[in-house]
């Protein structure tokens, strides 16, 4: 078998500090973008139509746009579409004119103008509209509203079982790992100024289980360190269990990688987004595991100590900061590894 890090030995907590400065450079810039500018809402939010659209000749984009606009469509998105004689146009109900209230009335609006623009462009039967969806605005605000309760779902869930499994030290340090992953997700979302579509919230959901799973893993191997190894403290037992952790996460996350950055690379205009969110979350799914779930663990031990306080040994007496060696346990396949000091 191929074991990388079979015996890793690296002492993770200590770079703690220089973990936080990366995530406050990723998230504070982009939540001050996020509120100067918000998110790019796909139609499926703000409502709106989507126009998959073949011509007969090949016409540039500027050409569509300059068409729509003279129709009173200013704002609409025009992108190629496979071939170079395929778009997809999409025209959003906000922001573009005012439009009837009803929905069914409002969508039916924009698609009747997207297409006189295009006739008067090209000319009749010199277009043929190959797809039509339209979304009206409430179903949008709906949308959102059900991607936010199924994140709340999640976290309360998660909270409850590691507090059951664990305790409740553990359920908060995850929890606050996954929020620290979606800040940065959706800056990163906002940095790459991708379109939140219904793809996109299900990218960030799968984020959510992705990076619980993998804190879970490290946790359970953090618990069985902690019965196993009754001398050490904390910071000791944290990075043993990263370390005897890290042969599966290289494995697993290696492998998850591959398969997204070859989505992004071949993968069509509809999946790319869900596999750039993807291959950001994995990333930082495994980041915060090692460098704020467990840093926060041993912060919310230091605060709130357990039965045997084996956190507030961390900070003080000559343990601080300098633990002293683990004895060897078992390391992942059955191999030996020891903790990094």
């Amino acid at each position: 078998m191929i074991r990388l890090f079979a015996n890793a030995n690296y002492d993770f907590i200590s770079f703690r500090r220089y973990a936080y400065g990366l995530t406050a450079l990723l998230i504070i810039p982009g939540m001050i973008l996020l509120a100067l500018r918000g998110l790019n809402y796909s139609i499926e939010f703000t409502g709106g139509t989507l126009v998959q659209v073949q011509t007969k000749a090949v016409v540039s984009t500027a050409d569509l746009r300059g068409a729509l606009d003279a129709t009173g469509l200013k704002g609409a998105e025009i992108q190629n579409f496979g071939a170079p004689n395929e778009f997809v146009i999409r025209a959003r109900l906000a922001g573009i004119r005012q439009v009837s209230d009803s929905q069914e009335g409002g969508t039916q609006e924009v698609a009747r103008e997207v297409s006189e623009a295009l006739t008067a462009k090209l000319g009749a039967g010199q277009f043929t509209i190959r797809h039509f969806e339209a979304v009206g605005p409430k179903v949008g605000r709906e949308l959102q509203g059900k991607a936010g309760l199924a994140i709340l779902f999640s976290f309360i869930v998660t909270l409850i079982y590691l507090a059951y499994r664990f305790e409740w030290r553990f359920g908060l340090a995850a929890v606050l790992a996954t929020v620290h992953d979606i800040l940065t997700t959706i800056a990163f979302i906002r940095y790459l100024n991708l379109e939140v579509s219904l793809v996109v919230v299900g990218a960030v959901l799968t984020m959510v289980g992705y990076s619980l799973n993998d804190t879970i893993i490290i946790f359970d191997r953090v618990r069985e360190n902690l019965h196993k190894f009754r001398r050490q403290n904390l910071y000791q037992i944290l990075n043993l269990s990263i370390n005897e952790t890290l042969p599966r996460s290289i494995l697993t996350h290696g492998t998850t990688m591959a398969t997204t950055l070859a989505l992004v690379l071949l993968g069509g205009e509809v999946i790319r987004p869900f596999a750039l969110v993807m291959t950001f979350a994995i990333f930082t799914g495994t980041f915060s595991s090692i460098y704020i779930a467990a840093p926060i663990l041993m912060y919310i031990e230091k605060r709130w100590p357990g039965k045997d306080e084996r956190g507030a040994r961390v900070f003080t007496g000559r343990t601080s900061e300098a633990p002293a060696p683990v004895p060897t346990g078992s390391g992942p396949g059955g191999g030996r590894a020891r903790a990094a000091v």
